[in-house]
Parts: structure tokens; C-alpha cells; sequence
């Protein structure tokens, strides 16, 4: 008989034991039955939870969303301009973010989406976020079209950095990763004038 009040504890275990066994396979090549382990949970407790590992992912996906976005608006709390968007493209590339396991995590997930309508759904909206405040951050430097522009940009290159970094050996290097595109985003600042 499950205890009272568990089961948020063991849906944070589980989800912490995807992030791990994905980043550690690089890959979604893990069963549920390995997750559950990993968690300290049976892996009839596991489907009970999630269901299946889609479910699974796709709460992991969620958890790895939320955190990047409550770190993103402490980040960009009270700065504009410049100094906002050296805030967003910092938290992407954050020791929190930009780690092997949650590489893994997000190249799984861009395999996946490619399957999964729920997966893809989740991904847009993600991606209309970052667009989103990357182009408020960019509107008072830069027009409206240069702004859209630059915002494609910026996504594009973070994106890009994750799935290089999921392709190669060695700790991710997030120094390496914000000088790049904060290179990109000085470029286009000078170009209008504005850097």
C-alpha cells in the first residue's frame, strides 16, 4: 500500500533517474524497468506514475521546461536591453542547464518530437517562449524585422551548441557556448548601430 503523500516524492525520483539513465546512454534507449531502479521504485509503481516512458518523457521534458523558465524570469528580473538578453542566453547555458545529462535529455527530445504530437506540442511552445523573450529583450535596440531576425538567430545557435555538445566527449563548455552567441548578437547590434 503506497504511503500518504509519496507520490509527488517518487514522481521527482523518477523524473530525476530519466534525466540520469538518458545522460548517461545518451540516448532513450532505457526501459522504465532501469528508471525505476535507478528511482528505488518498483516498475509497476513506475507505469502506475507515468504510464509508459513517453509519459515519462514527457514529464521529464516538463520538469526541465519549468526549471529553465523559473530560472529565466529570476534572471531577467528588472534589466533590458543588452543586459536582458545576456541573462537568457546565460540561464540556457547555466551549470544547471548546460549539462551532459540535460543535453542528453534535450536531444532526446527533439528525436522524440519528430513521433510524438504531445512531445512536438511541448517543444513548440518552448520554442515560442525563447522567441518571445528574446525578441522584447531585442526590440528597443533593434527594428522589428532585425529583431525577429536576431531572435531566430540567437534560438538557432543555442539549439545548435546543445546538439554539438550532445555529439561530443568531454564536459560541456558553457563559456565557449555564451561567447559564441553573445559574438553572434554583438554582430548584429553593430550592424544597426546599436552596440
Amino acid at each position: 500500500m503506497p504511503k500518504n503523500g509519496m507520490e509527488p516524492v517518487r514522481r521527482q525520483a523518477l523524473i530525476n533517474a530519466a534525466i540520469v539513465a538518458i545522460g548517461e546512454r545518451g540516448s532513450l534507449d532505457v526501459t522504465m524497468s532501469e528508471i525505476a531502479g535507478r528511482a528505488g521504485v518498483s516498475p509497476a509503481l513506475a507505469h502506475h506514475y507515468f504510464g509508459g516512458k513517453e509519459d515519462l518523457l514527457f514529464a521529464t521534458m516538463r520538469h526541465i521546461l519549468a526549471e529553465l523558465g523559473r530560472d529565466l524570469r529570476s534572471a531577467v528580473e528588472g534589466l533590458a536591453g543588452s543586459a536582458r538578453l545576456r541573462a537568457i542566453i546565460g540561464v540556457n547555458f547555466s551549470s544547471k542547464q548546460f549539462r551532459p545529462e540535460i543535453i542528453a535529455a534535450w536531444l532526446a527530445f527533439y528525436v522524440e518530437a519528430q513521433r510524438s504530437v504531445r512531445l512536438r506540442r511541448l517543444l513548440r511552445v518552448y520554442a515560442r517562449r525563447l522567441h518571445s523573450n528574446l525578441v522584447f529583450a531585442l526590440k528597443p535596440l533593434l527594428s522589428a524585422t532585425e529583431a525577429e531576425r536576431t531572435a531566430e538567430g540567437i534560438a538557432a545557435l543555442v539549439d545548435g551548441l546543445y546538439i554539438r555538445r550532445a555529439l561530443k566527449d568531454g564536459p560541456p563548455d558553457a563559456a565557449s557556448a555564451i561567447a559564441l552567441v553573445e559574438d553572434y548578437l554583438k554582430l548584429k547590434l553593430e550592424g544597426s548601430g546599436n552596440a
